[in-house]
């Protein structure tokens, strides 16, 4: 389940915070979400993928020691990436 190249780009490009940017935690964060939407939607067909399962699993902590991290050092930039992409009510 890998994102196509012109997806990826497009995601950087709107989180990146320099012009060489492709590692902050926003941008990380902003990638996995989006792994992570495609794994759910193959999750909801494929219900006994538990090598899938594992890798969602997998994902989905990843993002949050991201952005437990982000929360702790930038506080703003957490409730930035939060309000952008919709993960918190």
């Amino acid at each position: 389940m890998n994102l196509i190249a012109e997806k990826k780009q497009t995601i950087i490009e709107q989180f990146k915070a320099h012009d060489k940017d492709t590692g902050t935690p926003e941008v990380q964060i902003a990638l996995l979400t989006e792994k992570i939407a495609q794994l759910t939607n193959h999750m909801k067909l494929n219900k006994k993928d538990f090598g899938s399962r594992r890798g969602l699993l997998m994902m989905v902590s990843k993002r949050s020691s991201l952005l437990k991290y982000l929360k702790k050092n930038t506080p703003q930039r957490y409730k930035n990436i939060i309000e952008a992409l919709g993960l918190r009510k």
